[in-house]
């Protein structure tokens, strides 16, 4: 089951910055990638930034669509996140092989990742400098959704460690978010 998050709170859904999975399609084509480099921008409109690199099959179906989408994965998809963004789809389809299964967005034509913590569409802002010279895409978010097992109330709560966010560190390590804590709170 997925919710709705508030456009104006999508940012929510990166600020604690995790890896994602990056869906595009175009065509009949479709692909996944992982991206450790994923942010919030703005919040009205909210926009994402994530970095793709040029010489991705990804990169190609974004730029032939104008849309992607960013997927949270979670721990317990940490080796399906490693395997996407270790392959290229233009040699096999990454969905098949990592087992990742897809649903319709509601407002773009990439999938969504099944199974993940939350979910951005997003339509491309085009910026070609940055997209030529940084590899940098900004995306502004057309509908964003979340899993209200691990976040409601825009507050992140992970109720199981493998329900927990990930984030890449290299050579196939990854890091899940911890415990979280409020300083603002008295005690």
């Amino acid at each position: 089951m997925i919710e709705p998050v508030d456009l104006p709170r999508a940012y929510l859904l990166l600020n604690h910055g995790p890896t994602v999975l990056v869906t595009s399609a175009h065509g009949g084509a479709r692909n996944v990638m992982a991206a450790a480099w994923a942010m919030p921008l703005d919040f009205s409109p909210p926009k994402m930034l994530v970095v793709v690199d040029k010489d991705t099959w990804t990169r190609e179906l974004i730029e032939a669509s104008g849309e992607f989408a960013l997927c949270i994965p979670s721990r317990a998809q940490a080796h399906a996140t490693l395997q996407v963004g270790s392959h290229s789809g233009r040699d096999e389809d990454k969905f098949q092989s990592s087992g990742l299964t897809t649903f319709a967005a509601s407002k773009i034509g990439a999938p969504l990742i099944e199974g993940c913590l939350g979910w951005l569409e997003c339509k491309v802002i085009p910026e070609p400098h940055n997209q030529q010279a940084y590899d940098l895409f900004i995306g502004e978010v057309v509908a964003a959704w979340a899993a209200p097992d691990v976040f409601s109330g825009n507050r992140w709560h992970f109720p199981a460690d493998e329900r927990r966010s990930v984030h890449y560190v290299a050579g196939g390590s990854f890091f899940a978010t911890g415990e979280a804590f409020n300083v603002a709170d008295p005690e």
